[in-house]
């Protein structure tokens, strides 16, 4: 039975599409913001290179031999907000308001901005955070909220206080963003997953959401952006996203992850990897090394996969995989799957560690 989920999955897809007339109502949206956003990713690579933001290998822990040019985040911003411009009727479906919309742009524009700074003048950590702070706000002034969270026994639970659901919110994207943040280290690694994440919820959304619903079209809409700029930004990257472009597409996943039905279980299965990534090494930054958590270094998973002898294309297709894979899970279990598919997902993470630090050290002693 398990075999056949796939077939039951695609089978189940193509016949909302097929029968109810809506292939135009998906496709437009998804082809139209790859398009989009290869144009603008085009046009914002030469004026990067024409102003000189560039990311120079200066410090040890840069992996690319040459200049990069910068904003690539500011292409895929622009996809997102042209997008949704043009689809805002439909995307205006009576659940989603025309106040989560503003949410998003302005919001979006606070980590742009932000992101342009530090790439320019490389900001201290407290005038980093500034700007991911101001983009959280922006989504709980804008009314998004979290209204309750499915039981695994069953049923739902409400979430009352408007404090709860506003703190809930709040740390939720500033864990999302700085997730993506700290693991745009590799070429397509950040761009590739949030592709994924954004395909998978668009996936969960077919079956629980009504028909042609806004939160599939923005679904897609970031999709199609991420995949346009992935085709120049997949190694060897011809632009990267910045400051801006990494927080941005966490901001985007995580408040997605929201308005389509509060799928927080989902979006934590996609980003798994990476979120029990971050955490281990704020840990280890905070107590074992005593410094800043925001102090970066090569000790995140991807580079230790790096340094046992992967290489860039090899450790962003594993990570690519393991995020298809558990985020495919959520498409098919409900509250009670999710749960044990995020342990399995734990004890995964602990034995990949464990393999690659008994690796790394083995070649640190030969």
């Amino acid at each position: 039975m398990i075999a056949w989920l796939p077939v039951i999955f695609y089978k189940h897809i193509l016949t909302v599409i097929m029968d109810k007339v809506i292939f135009l109502h998906y496709l437009l949206p998804f082809i139209g913001a790859i398009t989009v956003s290869v144009v603008l990713t085009t046009i914002i690579k030469r004026l990067a290179e024409k102003l000189n933001i560039r990311d120079l290998p200066l410090v040890e822990r840069k992996i690319h031999q040459k200049s990069v040019p910068l904003l690539g985040g500011l292409a895929v911003y622009l996809s997102v907000l042209i997008l949704i411009l043009v689809f805002k009727d439909y995307i205006l479906d009576g659940r989603i308001q025309a106040s989560y919309i503003w949410a998003l742009i302005i919001g979006g524009l606070f980590l742009i901005v932000g992101g342009y700074l530090d790439d320019k003048y490389n900001l201290k950590p407290l005038g980093q955070i500034i700007w991911p702070i101001l983009a959280s706000l922006t989504i709980l002034v804008g009314g998004i909220s979290v209204k309750y969270i499915t039981n695994p026994a069953g049923g739902v639970i409400d979430i009352t206080s408007s404090l709860l659901s506003g703190l809930i919110v709040f740390f939720w994207l500033m864990g999302m963003m700085y997730t993506t943040k700290f693991l745009d280290g590799l070429d397509g690694l950040v761009s590739g997953i949030i592709f994924i994440g954004a395909i998978i919820l668009f996936c969960v959304s077919l079956f629980w959401d009504v028909d042609q619903s806004g939160t599939s079209i923005l679904c897609l809409i970031l999709a199609g952006s991420v995949l346009g700029f992935l085709l120049f930004n997949f190694y060897p990257a011809r632009i990267f996203l910045g400051e801006g472009g990494s927080t941005f597409l966490g901001f985007m996943l995580g408040t997605l992850a929201i308005i389509s039905g509060a799928k927080i279980a989902t979006a934590l299965l996609i980003m798994g990897i990476p979120i029990l990534d971050v955490v281990w090494v704020i840990v280890r930054r905070l107590f074992k090394e005593k410094h800043s958590a925001f102090l970066a270094d090569k000790k995140h998973l991807h580079f230790r996969l790096l340094d046992i002898g992967f290489r860039q294309r090899q450790v962003v297709l594993l990570l690519y995989f393991l995020t298809l894979l558990f985020g495919a899970i959520a498409v098919f279990q409900k509250t009670q799957g999710k749960l044990v598919a995020l342990a399995v997902l734990v004890v995964v993470m602990f034995f990949l560690a464990f393999w690659v630090l008994k690796r790394y050290k083995k070649i640190q002693q030969s």
